[in-house]
């Protein structure tokens, strides 16, 4: 049992039935106007999740926007803190060679890819 979860903290499990060997799951914030470090526990979501990974020996992880959605966080803020939170903690995360962002819309694509840019990223 994962006995929940803090928000900006992340846990792992196994996959079971799904194709993934394991799911990392995760608590976003809920978007409060950012006064209330809405920007940190999403940047720590992230930043657990890749830990979690290096420390399972994954090469691979998907994210979708995290708290982007009933959540509120605005779209735009988090593209740019997902991808520059992802290649921070990628630095330490050696196992880590593939990270997919699954935008479920163009816009949240579009978002992610200019995001992506100055880092010099390929994005698919």
């Amino acid at each position: 049992m994962l006995h929940g979860c803090k928000t900006g903290d992340a846990k792992i499990t196994k996959g079971y039935r799904l194709k993934a060997q394991h799911v990392i799951h995760t608590v976003g914030p809920v978007w409060n106007g950012g006064s209330l470090g809405e920007d940190d526990l999403l940047v720590s979501c992230y930043r657990r999740s890749i830990e979690l990974c290096q420390k399972h020996g994954l090469a691979s992880v998907a994210f979708p926007a995290i708290s982007t959605g009933i959540y509120r966080f605005p779209a735009d803020r988090a593209a740019g803190i997902a991808v520059k939170a992802v290649v921070d903690a990628l630095d330490a995360a050696p196992a880590v060679t593939r990270v997919i962002f699954c935008c479920f819309s163009d816009a949240s694509g579009r978002l992610h890819d200019e995001a992506l840019a100055p880092f010099g990223r390929p994005c698919a």
